[in-house]
């Protein structure tokens, strides 16, 4: 009965490391927009310019989450040995 147990716990352990990356994936897109955004945002009002660092800090914010996702997306493919 051991290593039916252990291979239980196993693929239980795998499922929840699976759903935790799962859930993630949309944060590691939303906030860095968001943050960059948002310090763009602030940085227009305090030298009073049009929003060119909002956009341009919201971009970047937007490339680093990109960037994040196919690096967690890598790492997952590589421990899977794809």
């Amino acid at each position: 009965m051991q290593p039916r147990d252990s291979d239980s716990r196993k693929e239980n352990a795998q499922s929840a490391k699976a759903f935790a990356v799962a859930w993630s994936l949309p944060f590691q897109l939303i906030v860095p927009p968001l943050v960059g955004g948002g310090i763009g945002y602030l940085l227009d009002h305090w030298l009073h310019t049009k929003p060119l660092f909002m956009l341009v800090l919201g971009l970047l914010g937007f490339g680093l989450g990109i960037r994040e996702v196919v690096r967690t997306a890598a790492m997952l493919d590589k421990k899977n040995g794809g």
